[in-house]
């Protein structure tokens, strides 16, 4: 299926104050691709009629339009590894040429397909089938699934660190990672500890799963580079054992000092938060340090 845009280019090129609309028309969903067709639209012009200012306006117009973002490769509730979907983004210098060929030199069918480069997705199914090879740790703590907010917000944060992937030397955050707790994210509120002292607010819960994370990456071969402990004790982790996490305060972070990608698994199910680590059987510092 091809698609044609009436006088695409001579709207963008030569008039300044084009609409962008009618560029959804190029889009061939069956092929995902982009097509402009110019055929009819050939005619003669000087050099002095281009307008490079909206050219740049429908390069960052396309740019929008073709990016996909690539998909990493995940492990699904099941045990079983989803492929990874590379991504795509426009081809800007080729892109350019394409329209100065056009104009300059012709085409002869005057259709122009929008050249576009594959993204790799980071993390490949071969990757995590490698990484998943060996458990170097697993914690668990346990949390009142009764307590609806704070069981969702522990799913929430559980949900966004599962299946994340640390590189050899890559730091990890845990509030970069989880991101801002907000009600538009679907966080509730539910119990914190503030000062000492027991309040509520948005994400209550959520240091559960940081906790948990510390205590199955406490290993030497990842280094922790930020911890902070409550300003009392908590239930769910021995004495000394918590990390708290706030999205204006303490983060919990760490380093990978392994030779091989390390790998976080994580979940929260009927009143149990689990964290397992994985890694290659080629890394070395294998060794959990002692509670």
């Amino acid at each position: 299926m091809r698609i044609s845009v009436l006088l695409l280019i001579f709207l963008f090129l030569i008039f300044p104050h084009t609409s962008h609309a009618s560029v959804m028309e190029l889009y061939d969903e069956q092929n995902d691709s982009w097509l402009i067709d110019l055929k009819p639209y050939i005619f003669e012009m000087d050099e002095a009629l281009l307008n490079w200012n909206n050219i740049q306006s429908l390069t960052k117009y396309m740019q929008e339009k073709v990016y996909k973002k690539p998909k990493n490769a995940y492990i699904n509730k099941n045990g079983e590894i989803v492929k990874e979907k590379h991504g795509y983004a426009l081809e800007v210098n080729q892109f350019h040429t394409l329209i100065n060929e056009f104009y300059y030199s012709g085409m002869d069918n005057g259709r122009l397909q929008v050249p576009k480069q594959k993204i790799p997705a980071r993390v490949s199914a071969e990757l995590l089938k490698e990484i998943k090879e060996h458990e170097l740790n697993r914690f668990t703590t346990r949390f009142r699934k009764g307590n609806i907010e704070r069981t969702r917000n522990i799913e929430l944060a559980a949900d966004a660190i599962n299946n994340t992937v640390i590189f050899p030397g890559e730091y990890f955050s845990f509030n970069e990672v989880v991101g801002e707790r907000t009600r538009e994210r679907g966080y509730l509120p539910a119990p914190v500890i503030v000062k000492g002292e027991f309040s509520e607010d948005i994400g209550g819960g959520i240091c559960q799963v940081s906790s948990t994370l510390f205590n199955a990456v406490d290993l030497q071969g990842i280094e922790i580079t930020e911890r902070y402990a409550h300003s009392r004790e908590v239930p769910y982790v021995p004495k000394g054992r918590d990390a708290t996490v706030s999205w204006w305060g303490p983060d919990f972070a760490f380093r990978n000092k392994y030779n091989q990608p390390v790998l976080i698994q994580a979940r929260a199910n009927e009143g149990a938060m689990t964290v397992a680590i994985y890694t290659s059987n080629d890394a070395s510092l294998f060794q959990a340090k002692s509670p």
